[in-house]
């Protein structure tokens, strides 16, 4: 990690970020892994750009706990009404035809390698929500499915935040933004984003723009800048059709043979250690000697957010390498056939929903020491923290 260059270039769709978030989904890392890392080798506090970064996540989480359910729902009212937003992704952006450069190439980017950089997210979503006029939640289920990294808090509540239904003000952006931060390629003038962020606005609330609005923008904009050349209508493949892009399937279960439900005999009187798609670390070392390592799959999570199948074989793949045995159950079914073990141990996490405690798996140390009430923006949030001892 490079800190110092994050902070400068972190904005950059070619700037030195981390990389880190499936890592920190699944397990494979813990957030207080990373910023324990970051206080002691590099001497970060909790003023720098990256350490604050990585806040966002703690924030996210802490609002999870603490609402519960209603963060699935709009936290309070956005720029329209609830009605006023389709319910359906619309077939152009499923398949990366839009015509607008930044929003195809996002889509082919989250399709081909199940991560988007965090400023490309916030365009597709914005250009969803406020330009398409998408409803939130609709765009937030489709891209956690693909994306290696979905996190159900970090994710949901991020697309609040740019939808203005968990924000004081929705998140809009334009043409120019998108050439000040991305190549080329991703250009999108002349597009439906090319106009001034006052025309994006009202459209966002819902007001039709007036004819010629667009060209009258970009004409003072070339008369600002005494350029034609850096304004030109970007051509997209995409569009016309010389790049076929087909949505990856995507599945409630694990791809290839059948898992078994959860057998109360394999685990009558042994030690267990669990290993779920969100603590791939794996076991301790220290484990008493006989230990049962299983691997679970939750049915009734996966029932109800399918994944496609790049995020099932990254989680797959190392749930198998971790474990000679994994079963397939719902909650009801892995709490009966745990009663009989002689311990169960493991992380506990919150999109294991409410088996985690249920079973007693542990809490992972946090990175931060949290605020013990619930706060009501992320400013008051990182007012109140401090790194955990």
């Amino acid at each position: 990690m490079r800190p110092a260059a994050y902070a400068r270039t972190r904005n950059h769709l070619h700037g030195a970020v981390t990389r880190l978030s499936p890592y920190l989904t699944h397990g494979l890392l813990s957030l207080r892994e990373v910023v324990t890392h970051l206080r002691r080798a590099h001497g970060l506090g909790l003023d720098h750009k990256l350490v604050q970064e990585l806040g966002w996540r703690a924030w996210w989480h802490h609002a999870w706990r603490h609402r519960g359910e209603a963060i699935f729902a709009s936290l309070h009212a956005g720029p329209m009404p609830e009605h006023a937003y389709a319910r359906d992704l619309p077939l152009d952006v499923r398949q990366g035809r839009t015509g607008v450069p930044v929003v195809d190439e996002s889509v082919r980017a989250l399709y081909a390698s199940g991560y988007l950089h965090n400023h490309a997210r916030m365009w597709l979503a914005s250009y969803l929500v406020h330009v398409r006029h998408v409803h939130w939640r609709t765009g937030a289920d489709w891209m956690h499915a693909h994306l290696l990294d979905g996190d159900l808090a970090s994710n949901h509540l991020s697309w609040q935040w740019i939808a203005g239904t968990g924000s004081h003000q929705p998140y809009l952006f334009n043409a120019d933004n998108v050439a000040r931060y991305a190549p080329e390629s991703w250009h999108s003038f002349g597009t439906a984003v090319d106009a001034s962020y006052e025309a994006i606005g009202a459209r966002a609330a819902g007001a039709r723009l007036p004819s010629g609005e667009r060209a009258a923008w970009r004409a003072a904009q070339r008369e600002r800048d005494g350029s034609d050349a850096a304004r030109a209508t970007t051509p997209s493949l995409w569009a016309a059709g010389e790049v076929d892009i087909e949505e990856p399937a995507l599945s409630h279960h694990r791809p290839g043979p059948a898992l078994p439900a959860p057998d109360a005999q394999a685990f009558a009187g042994r030690e267990v250690w669990l290993v779920h798609p969100w603590s791939l670390d794996g076991p301790p070392r220290d484990l008493p000697a006989g230990t049962l390592v299983a691997g679970l799959w939750l049915e009734d999570h996966h029932a109800r957010w399918p994944w496609s199948r790049l995020r099932w074989d990254f989680g797959g793949a190392r749930l198998d390498a971790l474990t000679l045995a994994q079963w397939w159950g719902t909650a009801a079914q892995w709490r009966q056939a745990l009663v009989g073990a002689a311990a169960v141990r493991g992380w506990s996490e919150p999109h294991l929903g409410a088996l985690g405690q249920e079973l007693g798996l542990a809490a992972r140390p946090p990175a931060f020491a949290e605020p013990a009430g619930p706060c009501r923006s992320f400013s008051q949030f990182w007012r109140a923290l401090a790194y955990a001892d």
